[in-house]
């Protein structure tokens, strides 16, 4: 039987969800697996609370809804715990990354998960500030989740970034970006 990989995305407009989404989609489409990427829109407009999903699977994907039963969770703003409960129908099994300053351990508890969720932390807004220079944190939360639940490669989140940012951007930021993946990925902490 085919693995389908479900990830649901919980951000605000402006921290690149959506494009964290799509790069992590077309990462596993370079790996030759079929993906959908979409975005789930509130108000438009920057902070305003958003979802975005991603599926990957080694077969052809035969739903296009929204992700009710994700195995992954993707949290980029932790100030949305508050109001989101970003665990709701989430695999039982299942992992969430958050972006935080904050344990794992003490994470798990803020989320009240359960003994069987993996529960990851990093501080990717950090490392987008340090390596970025900007509080943009979907780059590093992509390699954070690469490490906690290898969906798709490390190797092929750096070529597809290569290749998506190498048309927008100077090489001083496509490198800023690299490094902002490989550093979430050696500093994202687990547990569970």
């Amino acid at each position: 039987m085919s693995q389908l990989t479900e990830i649901r995305w919980h951000a605000r407009a402006g921290q690149g969800a959506v494009t964290a989404a799509k790069l992590v989609a077309e990462t596993a489409l370079f790996e030759d697996r079929y993906m959908q990427a979409m975005p789930e829109y509130g108000p438009e407009r920057t902070g305003a609370p958003l979802k975005a999903f991603t599926r990957i699977s080694d077969e052809k994907i035969e739903v296009s809804n929204a992700i009710e039963h994700p195995a992954i969770v993707v949290v980029l703003d932790e100030t949305l715990l508050s109001s989101i409960n970003v665990l709701d129908g989430m695999l039982p099994d299942g992992a969430v990354v958050v972006n935080t300053t904050e344990s794992p351990e003490a994470m798990r508890k803020i989320l009240n998960a359960s003994d069987n969720v993996t529960v990851a932390t990093v501080d990717a807004s950090g490392i987008a500030l340090d390596t970025i220079k900007r509080d943009i944190p979907n780059t590093p939360i992509v390699g954070a989740l690469v490490k906690v639940n290898p969906v798709v490669n490390l190797e092929s989140v750096k070529g597809q970034l290569l290749k998506t940012f190498g048309k927008k951007f100077s090489q001083e930021m496509i490198d800023a970006n690299l490094a902002s993946v490989a550093r979430a990925y050696e500093e994202v902490q687990i547990d569970g």
